[in-house]
């Protein structure tokens, strides 16, 4: 078969040129109401693209077998109603949504740590975890939600129990036909089982990057330069993309050290901080093509009301870090 020179070159080209639009997401917090177009503005402000849709499930403690979600005591946009009503609204916006169901431990202990104490515990426990995941997996499919994430966080139940996770996934498939991942914390997702049998790697990415008060930009380059190859090996590895599933900082000094820190401490507000490790994070990332994207942590959705210059928290809002995602978000 003879090829045209001409049509060769313009094929070479355009698979050249032609880049996946990148996942420019924000986690958006649930709240005990519906939301309007008031609510999703400010994600049309900064460009965002994606929504990580976050229902809760209660268990009572670590060790407790018994997943509890959808009850009427729950805000609304925990609910299986209010996460349609969350992604069909954002989707209005051409708004794209991953579906991230999650479990909320009393007092706000670990999950990475839940872990049951014998056999029939066990199989309670997975028995109300699935009612809990494929519940929400049916809610995907029906708003033909773009990402389903299976799980968030759960080192030692994926550890302990991995044959249960490949008939979950199997189960999920069964009812949902978009893609899938699971919200592996960072010092996690190496150990992961099942990434075969996912669409995307997800890692929660609060690796630490600099133990400076005021981490600068270079700093943060630096601190991401083995944790980046040890990501790009793994995806290579995999054949799959990374997705950043949670990623962010504190607007607190020593950002960069320990990201995963959520203790209500009174530490002084340390607004360059955040703005800085989250442009080093953006650089490293954001142009590689075995990177997915990822989603700001977090995002509520009452935008005047929330974050703001005396605020040492995670959201971006109403901080110059909001400036940093926007322009960001603009050109990728």
């Amino acid at each position: 078969m003879r090829i045209n020179p001409l049509l060769l070159l313009i094929v070479l080209l355009q698979s050249c040129t032609a880049q996946v639009e990148k996942i420019n997401g924000v986690s958006y917090v649930a709240h005990r109401d519906s939301i309007i177009q008031k609510n999703i503005a400010p994600l049309l402000n900064i460009n965002a693209n994606y929504a990580a849709i976050m229902p809760f499930a209660m268990i009572k403690d670590l060790a407790h077998p018994v997943v509890n979600y959808d009850k009427e005591r729950q805000w609304f946009g925990e609910t299986l109603t209010g996460g349609k009503q969350y992604i069909n609204s954002l989707k209005k916006n051409n708004i794209n949504a991953m579906l991230k169901p999650q479990i909320w431990v009393w007092k706000g202990e670990f999950t990475g740590f839940l872990e049951m104490t014998t056999e029939a515990d066990w199989l309670t426990f997975e028995s109300t975890y699935s009612k809990f995941i494929l519940a929400f997996a049916q809610v995907a499919e029906d708003t033909n939600t773009e990402i389903f994430c299976i799980g968030t966080e759960l080192e030692k139940f994926v550890a302990a129990r991995p044959e249960y996770w490949s008939k979950l996934i199997k189960d999920i498939r069964a009812i949902y036909k978009g893609k899938l991942t699971y919200a592996a914390n960072w010092n996690e997702f190496e150990k992961t089982p099942f990434w075969n049998q996912l669409d995307y790697i997800g890692v929660d990415a609060y690796f630490p990057v600099s133990d400076s008060k005021t981490p600068t930009i270079e700093e943060c380059l630096k601190g991401w330069a083995k944790h980046k190859e040890t990501l790009k090996t793994f995806s290579e590895k995999y054949n799959k993309p990374i997705l950043f599933t949670e990623f962010g900082y504190r607007s607190i000094d020593y950002s960069g050290k320990a990201p995963w820190t959520v203790d209500r401490v009174e530490s002084k507000v340390n607004l360059d901080a955040q703005v800085n490790t989250t442009k080093a994070l953006f650089k490293t990332f954001w142009n590689e093509d075995w990177f997915a994207g990822g989603f700001v942590w977090k995002w509520f959705i009452n935008h005047d009301k929330v974050g703001g210059l005396e605020n040492n928290r995670f959201t971006p809002q109403n901080k110059p870090a909001e400036t940093v995602i926007k322009e960001h978000y603009k050109v990728n």
